[in-house]
């Protein structure tokens, strides 16, 4: 069954399609939220949150863009919430383990990959968010901003602006 006609029958009250559409998104969600605030916990709370939200919601989304894209605009929005609320919690990374076969490679990968994250974490929520949307998970500049509500021009920038940014720190450390 398509993605269309999932969300149709969610949005008339089929229960199994609402659970199929959310289980099919939730690993995208939760490592969009976990790449956003560097901490699982936090993250966990914001994805399950944004589930509950889609749940109460289902019935407003317009099949415009993909079913990510609306889970992640509304994980987004509570990610802003939540830093106004808190203007200066300090969010605690978990290291995260890879699965390479190689343990040289390995190390090689969680140094280079702790080093970004640890970049990406400095930087404001809306040029971390461009980075993660359009890198991570390979979204378009027009779906950026419709989920982060800026103008294309302004994705461009930010993210410009952010690999720049990503770029000098990496050398600075020694690890370009």
């Amino acid at each position: 069954m398509d993605n269309i006609n999932l969300i149709e029958k969610a949005k008339s009250g089929n229960i199994s399609a609402l659970n199929t559409l959310l289980s099919a998104n939730y690993p995208i969600l939760q490592g969009y939220v976990i790449k956003m605030t560097g901490n699982i916990d936090i993250a966990q709370d914001i994805v399950q949150e944004t589930m509950l939200k889609a749940v109460i919601h289902i019935k407003k989304f317009i099949p415009n863009a993909k079913f990510s894209t609306w889970l992640i605009t509304i994980a987004t929005n509570l990610y802003r919430d939540l830093l106004r609320k808190t203007k200066n919690l300090e969010l605690i990374s978990e290291t995260i383990e890879t699965n390479e076969i190689s343990p040289e490679r390995s190390v090689i990968f969680n140094i280079e990959y702790n080093a970004v994250k640890e970049i990406l974490l400095k930087l404001p929520y809306e040029k971390r968010a461009v980075f993660i949307l359009k890198h991570y998970y390979g979204y378009k500049y027009e779906e950026i901003a419709v989920i982060l509500k800026c103008p294309i021009g302004t994705v461009r920038s930010r993210l410009h602006n952010c690999i720049k940014y990503i770029i000098l720190e990496l050398d600075r450390k020694g690890i370009m």
